[in-house]
C-alpha cells in the first residue's frame, strides 16, 4: 500500500531541507549577500554550520518515517520561524543586512514542513 500523498510530500520536504541545511557552507560561499554576515565571523560561522549540518542529517534520517520524528519536524518548523523572524528584524533595522531578507529570512519562512 502506497503512503498517502501528504506523507510523500512531507518526506520530500524533509529531504529537500536536509540537503539545504547540509549545503549551507556552499550557499554561504556562492551567495554571500544572502547567506553570510559581514564582516565574516569564522567562529560564529563554524558554530552555525555545525548546528545546521547536524539538523540536516537528522532531517534526512526522519524522511524514512516522519511519523516517528514529529518532535524533530516541529522543532525544525518553529525554530526556523523564530530564526526567520529575528533575522527579518535585523535585516530591516541594519541597512547593511537587507540582502538577508532573501537568503536568511524568506528561505526559512517559506518552509513547507
Amino acid at each position: 500500500m502506497a503512503p498517502p500523498s501528504s506523507s510523500r510530500l512531507l518526506s520530500r520536504a524533509l529531504t529537500a531541507f536536509g540537503i539545504v541545511f547540509l549545503a549551507l557552507p556552499v550557499l554561504n560561499r556562492y551567495w554571500p549577500s544572502a547567506w553570510a554576515w559581514q564582516p565574516e565571523q569564522l567562529t560564529y560561522l563554524h558554530m552555525i554550520w555545525s548546528i545546521y549540518a547536524t539538523l540536516g542529517v537528522f532531517l534526512l534520517l526522519a524522511e524514512r518515517d516522519p511519523a516517528r520524528h514529529l518532535s524533530l519536524i516541529w522543532f525544525t518548523v518553529w525554530s526556523s520561524l523564530a530564526h526567520g523572524t529575528v533575522m527579518a528584524i535585523h535585516a530591516v533595522t541594519d541597512p547593511g543586512q537587507i540582502g538577508k531578507l532573501t537568503g536568511d529570512v524568506l528561505s526559512r519562512e517559506a518552509m513547507p514542513i
